[in-house]
Parts: structure tokens; C-alpha cells; sequence
């Protein structure tokens, strides 16, 4: 099964997406490598779009200012994440296969969450129906608790919530402070 397939469908449908995840049983460093990867450095890329909007405001050293940003929030993000919400809820970490699960669990989402990114550098100006799209990480995490193996039904909204802070705020975060110490 082709990662891209599977980050399609996690996207589109993201019940049968996580069914098709679990088939397909990548490690974590195959969806790094084929997916997680090659999606920042067309953040990366997408960066330097707004150049062509306006030249003046975008220069060429702020734009790669921007795209280094853009690519260390989403890079330390996942390391981040991994850590917290494998430190928050254990249950789903226990054993290597589940930390596996855990680790494609997080890079699927911020996968997600990067095209949304690059979308955004895409348009000549903010469109604030793009950032409506964020709340859908909520959607794709819960439907994803069945993959983890979550079944406490109530602990399934707080995971949720907490799991969607973390994936939404985290780059947002890294993104603020980075731009405070280096633009």
C-alpha cells in the first residue's frame, strides 16, 4: 500500500484511512522518509510562493527565514508530541509495535497539517476558511482511536482534545517563539 494512498485517505475518509494504515504496516521510518519528509520540503518550497505576491515585503532572505521556521515547528513537533501524549496516556505506548502505531498515528495528522501549511503559502492573502480546516485534526484523531487501540469510551474526548491541542498549538507555538528570535 502506497503512503501517499494512505495520507489521501486518512485526508478523505479518515475511518477507512486508518483501517488501510493498520494493513499496511509501515514503520514509523517509512512514513518519515516517503511522507512526513518530503511533505516539509514542499513546505519548505512554498515558502518562497509569497515572494512572488510582493517582492518587497517577502525578500528572498525573510522568505528563507520563513521556510526554516515552517520546517523546524513541524519537525520538532513530532518529536514533541510523541513525547507528550505517550507521557499523558501510557496505555497506547506501551510496547514497541504500540509506540509504532503511535509515532505513524502523529506523523499521519501533522502530515495533514502541513498540507494545510502549504496551502496557505500558496494564496496571495490569509483565507481564514483554510484555518476552519484545522478543527478536521479533531475529526481525523478520533476516528484514528481505533488504530491506537484506545477503547475506554471515556477517555476518547479528552484524548481527542488534548491530542488536537497538541498536533494544532505546538507548531503554532515553535512557529511564534522561532520568529521572535530569529526575524
Amino acid at each position: 500500500m502506497s503512503i501517499a494512498r494512505n495520507i489521501a485517505l486518512v485526508i478523505i475518509s479518515p475511518k477507512i484511512g486508518w483501517e488501510e494504515v493498520n494493513l499496511s504496516g509501515h514503520t514509523t521510518d517509512k512514513v518519515l522518509q516517503r511522507g512526513f519528509y518530503p511533505t516539509l520540503a514542499l513546505l519548505a518550497i512554498a515558502s518562497f510562493v509569497p515572494m512572488l505576491y510582493d517582492p518587497t515585503v517577502w525578500t528572498l532572505p525573510k522568505s528563507l527565514m520563513h521556510a526554516i521556521i515552517e520546517f523546524s515547528s513541524f519537525f520538532a513537533t513530532f518529536f514533541l508530541a510523541s513525547y507528550l501524549i505517550g507521557g499523558f496516556y501510557p496505555e497506547i505506548a506501551r510496547t514497541h509495535s504500540a509506540n509504532i502505531r503511535l509515532n505513524n498515528f502523529i506523523v499521519y495528522n501533522l502530515i495533514f497539517l502541513v498540507l494545510l501549511e502549504i496551502f496557505n503559502n500558496l494564496l496571495d492573502r490569509d483565507f481564514s476558511p483554510l484555518y476552519f480546516l484545522l478543527l478536521y485534526t479533531a475529526v481525523i484523531v478520533f476516528k484514528g482511536t481505533d488504530y491506537l487501540g484506545l477503547k475506554d469510551g471515556k477517555k476518547i474526548p479528552n484524548f481527542v482534545l488534548f491530542t488536537s491541542a497538541i498536533l494544532i498549538c505546538v507548531p503554532i507555538i515553535f512557529r511564534v517563539l522561532l520568529e521572535f528570535m530569529i526575524i
